[in-house]
């Protein structure tokens, strides 16, 4: 389904894939055991802790940030493919770089501008819950559009290879899948 899954994938590449799958299994295991703590603490105890409902929200945000650069490691993120069906194919695979490089410049801005808001969260020191600085919980903003930025440099470069293996791997896999992506 992806270049991830290729023999010949370069080792850091994987190692990337597997930090970013970890990190995201992390955070929502984590996400669901505060959550359960936090519901049978406020239950039976008629109270929880106090620290727990703003970690939640941050790490929700944390687990979205995660998971859109996973979406974005396999091509698998939302889109709006207007244009597409009424574009002959021949010009496709150019309307696509064009849009992974739009995706590309967009994204560093993001990260550029989320890196400025997060050293300012440094510079005035504020407290996102229990002492927790706040520059710390937005670090996952910049962080992830960078990845996000280098994961549309890949597919800029070697859009042709992934749409082949899509469509490989769906032929094998299930017949459905491919009638689906022709």
């Amino acid at each position: 389904m992806s270049l991830t899954n290729k023999p010949t994938e370069n080792k850091f590449i994987r190692a990337v894939n597997t930090i970013e799958d970890s990190l995201l299994i992390m955070i929502l295991t984590a996400m669901i055991i505060f959550a359960v703590y936090q519901i049978i603490a406020r239950n039976l105890f008629g109270e929880g802790v106090v620290w727990i409902d703003p970690l939640l929200r941050t790490l929700v945000l944390w687990v979205g940030m995660a998971g859109a650069v996973v979406a974005t490691r396999t091509d698998n993120h939302i889109r709006i493919d207007v244009f597409a069906k009424y574009l002959p194919e021949i010009i496709q695979p150019y309307i696509q770089r064009f849009v992974y490089l739009f995706t590309l410049s967009v994204c560093l801005l993001i990260a550029w501008n989320a890196a400025r808001f997060v050293y300012s969260e440094y510079e005035y020191n504020t407290i996102a819950f229990s002492g927790v600085p706040s520059w710390l919980t937005a670090l996952i903003i910049p962080l992830s559009f960078t990845l996000i930025a280098i994961r549309y440099v890949l597919l800029f470069i070697r859009p042709y290879e992934r749409k082949v293996a899509l469509v490989s791997e769906a032929s094998i896999t299930d017949k459905s899948d491919s009638d689906r992506l022709s």
